[in-house]
């Protein structure tokens, strides 16, 4: 091992020289959910070979004393507490069985520390983020007790509930999102040492310290993610105005990623009394391209403020006892009865309860496609006039109940909104 070489004068006969401790750390990474010491997974096996190697040449030298060796497991801070436990405790005694299967320690100066540490590591990529409501999450995590019981022994508040509940659970899946897997999947091995005094005369002695070793940051590596438990974000919905006019709508939309989404709809009302001359049809669809901003929209998907661009296509044919309006041909293909619309979108989708939502849209554009006049006459539609429309303005009106579906796309709170 490395020794870095100090002349020292002592003035003294008899003078000791204070201790001093070094301290050196290696990570040490599991898959998730899983405490098996894999050598091929992420940097282990060049962790490993570093600390039995260090720890082989510390007890070689005369110079040094090993005062401590400790074990450190992780585990994720949205699991449950006893899986957590189990989980760390496993992974502890993995790492330990290992090192001391190739190297001789002492019961005395070997411990664990275990999932306290998981907390600290997540305040730690808390503080160095700009995330929304970070000084709320620091201040939760470092004041709040993990776990809070009655005088009955019965657990009625803990950490992991102020924080899930924290800016109605957008916050939790931020930290979920951007965090946990560094935090759950990354354990550590500390060793101490310390320098033993050594006594010396009034002569000129030179006194052999060894370079202190260099602490390794844990360089996470982010594990293979579980395809069952990645988190998505879609929304199954109905636009209740459509719903209240007798027009029955369906609409899905998906997130795509960066805060982008995009989604589509179909209206299909077919009601008709042609004794009474009343006609209530309408069918198409349409298709938005949206961008979610806003602090709501950085901690999940689907929620907050968006804009976007809009298309419809539809076809119609309205008449309430007098004059009718058709769109395109009578009798023509459906391409042929088109009516089309373009427009610009903007809204905002609020929570009202765990898995609800009702989002808030305009569109304003451009709507376009010919359409026949036409009216009643002794048992016969006659038609009336053939016209073109080039209508610009409100091409859409949304107040849509949104259903989020998906892993980790729900809300924590019944009512509630950006604050």
């Amino acid at each position: 091992m490395k020794r870095l070489v100090f002349a020292l004068l002592i003035l003294f006969c008899g003078n000791d020289m204070s201790a001093q401790t070094y301290t050196k750390e290696v990570c040490v990474r599991f898959p998730v959910a899983s405490s098996v010491l894999n050598h091929n997974f992420g940097d282990n096996a060049a962790s490993l070979a570093e600390i039995v190697k260090f720890l082989t040449d510390v007890q070689k030298d005369s110079t040094l004393e090993l005062t401590s060796v400790k074990f450190c497991g992780s585990a994720s801070p949205e699991g449950g507490p006893l899986l957590n436990q189990r989980l760390t405790e496993r992974r502890c005694a993995n790492m330990e069985r290992y090192v001391r299967e190739r190297v001789q320690l002492p019961d005395a100066i070997v411990s664990k520390c275990e999932c306290s540490e998981m907390w600290q590591k997540l305040a730690y990529f808390v503080e160095k983020s700009d995330m929304p409501y970070r000084d709320e999450v620091l201040h939760q995590i470092r004041e709040t007790d993990e776990f809070t019981y009655n005088s009955k022994g019965v657990l009625v508040d803990s950490r992991k509930k102020r924080l899930m509940d924290l800016n109605y659970g957008r916050t939790w899946n931020y930290m979920l999102r951007e965090f946990f897997p560094a935090v759950r999947n990354a354990s550590l091995i500390s060793v101490y040492i310390e320098q033993k005094p050594t006594v010396v005369d009034n002569q000129k002695a030179e006194v052999i310290v060894p370079e202190e070793p260099v602490t390794q940051e844990p360089q996470v590596e982010e594990p293979a993610p579980e395809p069952e438990r990645r988190n998505a974000y879609l929304a199954i919905k109905t636009n209740m105005l459509y719903d209240a006019l007798g027009v029955p709508n369906i609409g899905m939309e998906f997130s795509l990623g960066k805060r982008w989404s995009i989604a589509a709809d179909w209206m299909y009302a077919w009601w008709n009394n042609n004794h009474h001359h009343n006609y209530w049809r309408i069918y198409g669809g349409g298709i938005s391209l949206r961008k979610w901003f806003g602090k709501a929209s950085q901690v999940k998907p689907l929620q907050g403020h968006h804009l976007g661009i809009n298309a419809q296509a539809f076809t119609y044919d309205f008449e309430l006892g007098g004059k009718g309006y058709m769109a395109g041909i009578p009798g023509g293909k459906l391409l042929d009865r088109t009516s089309y619309a373009v427009g610009a979108e903007y809204g905002y989708s609020l929570p009202i309860a765990k898995r609800l939502n009702i989002d808030f849209s305009v569109v304003a554009g451009y709507m376009g496609g010919r359409y026949y006049e036409y009216e009643p006459l002794d048992g016969h539609y006659v038609w009336k006039a053939t016209k073109n429309r080039h209508w610009i303005g409100p091409t859409k009106a949304e107040v849509s109940l949104v259903w989020l579906l998906g892993h980790g796309n729900y809300n924590n709170k019944k009512k509630g909104g950006d604050k």
